[in-house]
């Protein structure tokens, strides 16, 4: 059965516009993009799927003019299915295998813009760099992601559960016992991740086991698409940076613990993962002003695995047993849990990643004071108001939080957000060293980062 997803509402909206452009969906493989697609699909009088993969007689329609009409009737033809503007969902997945019909997704826009057609691809980035006339600016993209916490809660069926988080707010905090089971499915969510087919798995079967041996089938499939690309980059160098990634969660990523190649080919790699959008980057910035891009680093940056469970089944991969890491997400203290676990930090950026608008490709962005002897962190910056909003991943009292004291004094900001396994909440701080100046601090849960105002 179909788990609603956040990116639902944004396929309607584009399929109910008047002026839609021709669709791209991206991101990594196995994150639901095809069941997406047929569920939209069920709101169109006919759908054609054709999955370039598996269908490669298809290829031959586009080798020769790429006349958008004649392809659609061709298409009709070969199908038997009624291919027809506003009546018609039209779905090339996998479409990175043929580039030709990427090339006609330009035609489908200018020469049949009322047929509803979209494109989906797990490799599609590394095609599209490799089309640089293809001119992505004509096409519509959404961005799709593994599931959020809330897409877990719904898809598991903790609606009720869901709904009374919704009610509570920093100057509201919840009832401490919908707070513990929230907490409790957190750490659930840490161990399954957010990949459609593993949190079904999890709905049908309550096995972390089965969910494990999964999890690992999926690993494989991602490995397999690397020797796709061992033209551009070493597969076995691949895996490496992959694994080596996971090992260095939360830090900055350095070249020289990954492999004993040359640092631009570690690079290189690391770039392709990130396209393939198994690794997230979170870059390093002065912030000095909005936006946060423009004193950022590219050279510094903190390296986020797409899925937190995959995260451990890669980390189980590379140490043999990670069975310590699983009992602290388990049985720790909640403190615990957020202060020693670097996956705690990890989920969060990722949760704010996911629960962006899906129009654009959202970028992180994290600040680092490094001068001598003198260190300083603030985990996630966001522009909020006009302004640099910091995000603290910590459970701390509000005298231990030093970084955060420094960087808002340093930023002259009023205003930041903790996250942690602690209940809403909020509070104020006199900062002494800036003549009493007075702070304030909305403390929202890790289960809760997706009702932070950023995204309001």
């Amino acid at each position: 059965m179909y788990k609603e997803r956040k990116i639902d509402l944004a396929l309607r909206n584009w399929a109910k516009g008047s002026a839609h452009k021709t669709l791209l969906l991206r991101g990594a493989r196995q994150v639901g993009k095809t069941f997406a697609v047929r569920h939209l699909g069920e709101q169109f009088e006919s759908f054609v799927e054709i999955n370039f993969d598996k269908q490669k007689s298809f290829h031959a329609l586009f080798n020769g003019d790429l006349d958008a009409h004649v392809i659609a009737s061709q298409i009709a033809n070969l199908t038997g299915k009624v291919v027809q503007p506003g009546k018609t969902l039209l779905f090339f997945d996998e479409i990175q295998a043929c580039p030709n019909a990427i090339l006609s997704l330009r035609f489908f826009r200018e020469d049949y813009p009322e047929l509803h057609v979209i494109a989906a691809g797990s490799l599609l980035e590394f095609a599209l760099e490799e089309l640089p006339t293809f001119g992505v600016g004509r096409m519509q993209s959404l961005f799709m992601y593994p599931m959020s916490f809330d897409e877990f809660l719904a898809a598991t069926g903790q609606d009720g559960l869901l709904k009374e988080r919704l009610s509570a707010s920093p100057a509201k905090p919840l009832n401490e016992v919908f707070h513990q089971k929230l907490v409790q499915q957190f750490r659930t969510y840490i161990m399954i991740g957010g990949l459609p087919e593993v949190v079904c798995k999890w709905d049908e079967t309550g096995d972390y086991l089965q969910c494990q041996e999964l999890q690992d089938q999926l690993i494989v499939s991602y490995e397999d698409d690397f020797a796709k690309y061992k033209k551009k980059v070493n597969p076995v160098l691949l895996r490496q940076v992959l694994r080596s990634a996971a090992m260095q969660i939360t830090n900055k990523f350095v070249y020289a613990q990954a492999s004993s190649e040359k640092a631009a080919k570690v690079r290189e790699t690391l770039n392709l993962l990130i396209m393939a959008g198994l690794l997230v980057p979170v870059t390093r910035t002065d912030a000095n002003g909005l936006p946060l891009g423009a004193d950022a680093d590219t050279s510094y940056q903190k390296i986020l695995v797409f899925d937190s469970g995959i995260l451990l089944r890669l980390l189980n991969m590379s140490l043999g047993s990670i069975q310590q890491l699983t009992e602290q997400i388990l049985t720790a203290g909640e403190e615990d849990l957020v202060n020693k676990g670097k996956v705690s930090e990890m989920i969060a950026g990722l949760e704010v990643l996911r629960n962006m608008p899906n129009t654009l490709r959202h970028e992180l962005y994290y600040w680092v004071r490094q001068e001598k002897n003198s260190q300083a962190e603030i985990d996630y910056l966001e522009p909020y108001k006009a302004t640099i909003l910091p995000i603290e991943i910590k459970a701390e009292r509000q005298g231990g939080m030093k970084s955060l004291w420094a960087f808002m004094r340093s930023k002259g900001l009023d205003y930041a957000m903790r996250s942690s396994l602690e209940n809403f909440g909020q509070f104020d701080y006199l900062d002494k060293e800036a003549q009493g100046a007075k702070r304030h601090v909305d403390v929202y849960p890790l289960y809760a980062i997706a009702q932070m105002p950023i995204f309001n």
